[in-house]
């Protein structure tokens, strides 16, 4: 990236160092006082090599704030109930107080019915219908991690939203209608977009925030972006590319570079969520 825009850029290591300093005094707080570490979950159905290294971040993450990861490896042949089963049995295990299912899972698994059987109170990636409907109505809850990573890097960086025109590129479940949520929550005008989206540039070139996040390579071109708009990059493609064209740092005032922005940010989430999930369960 040119050294030109480095005043620009978002880090999202400083804001995942940031949480992961709070998150580790938070837990320290309790084991002290003699109380057993968390234990977060992590199911992998299948060696997609890009979902066991996520999983190994996520276990590093862990170690590194004091919570005890387990990694649940599952053969790609498991079936939506066997996999069910394995939830359950997470469910009931009081020692776990975070359960992530890792995404993608192969196509013959339901995956929101395995969604949806994760128990509300550890639903720490915010995935479920359950958690979706609390985000919609503002109500507490745990939010989708990548669509609260985008807000807890706003709010680090001190970005005002009351007012603001935000424009969101993509529409999935789990990213892109959650982002909408929270940024119509903190007071913005949404608008919510997609691939699909007739005149798409000029709907971004209004945009005083734009969240990109459609799983496109280079998708939001430069010139889309209106001068002095801050721009979040949600999208993670092979190659470390994202769904904005590095090109776009020309006109945003700030803007998440790929890797070392939102990705960070989305892992250090899914400790927060797991230590809110801790501190809310005296055992």
């Amino acid at each position: 990236m040119d050294e030109k825009y480095s005043e620009k850029i978002l880090d999202g290591r400083l804001v995942a160092k940031s949480m992961e300093a709070e998150i580790a005094l938070k837990i320290a707080a309790e084991t002290s006082a003699g109380r057993r570490a968390p234990v977060l979950a992590t199911i992998i159905v299948g060696d997609n090599p890009a979902s066991v290294t996520y999983v190994r971040m996520k276990g590093n993450a862990c170690r590194r704030v004091g919570i005890e990861p387990r990694k649940v490896e599952l053969k790609e042949e498991t079936t939506t109930e066997e996999l069910i089963d394995v939830i359950d049995g997470l469910n009931a295990d009081p020692d776990v107080y975070g359960i992530l299912l890792q995404h993608p899972v192969p196509r013959r698994i339901d995956e929101r019915k395995c969604f949806d059987r994760i128990a509300p109170e550890k639903d720490v990636d915010g995935v479920s219908v359950n958690s979706l409907g609390k985000t919609a109505l503002g109500l507490n809850g745990y939010r989708a991690a990548t669509a609260a990573a985008v807000m807890h890097i706003l709010e680090y960086y001190k970005i005002p939203l009351v007012g603001k025109e935000a424009v969101v590129i993509g529409r999935s479940p789990i990213l892109g209608k959650p982002a909408a949520m929270l940024l119509l929550n903190a007071n913005c005008t949404v608008t919510v977009c997609h691939t699909k989206t007739r005149d798409i540039d000029e709907v971004v070139k209004r945009a005083d925030l734009v969240v990109a996040a459609c799983g496109v390579p280079r998708f939001v071109k430069p010139e889309w972006v209106k001068p002095g708009a801050v721009v979040i990059d949600a999208g993670y493609n092979a190659g470390n590319i994202g769904d904005v064209d590095e090109g776009a740092f020309e006109n945003a005032s700030l803007m998440t570079p790929v890797p070392g922005g939102v990705g960070p940010v989305t892992i250090a989430t899914l400790m927060y969520q797991t230590m809110l999930a801790y501190l809310s369960r005296k055992n």
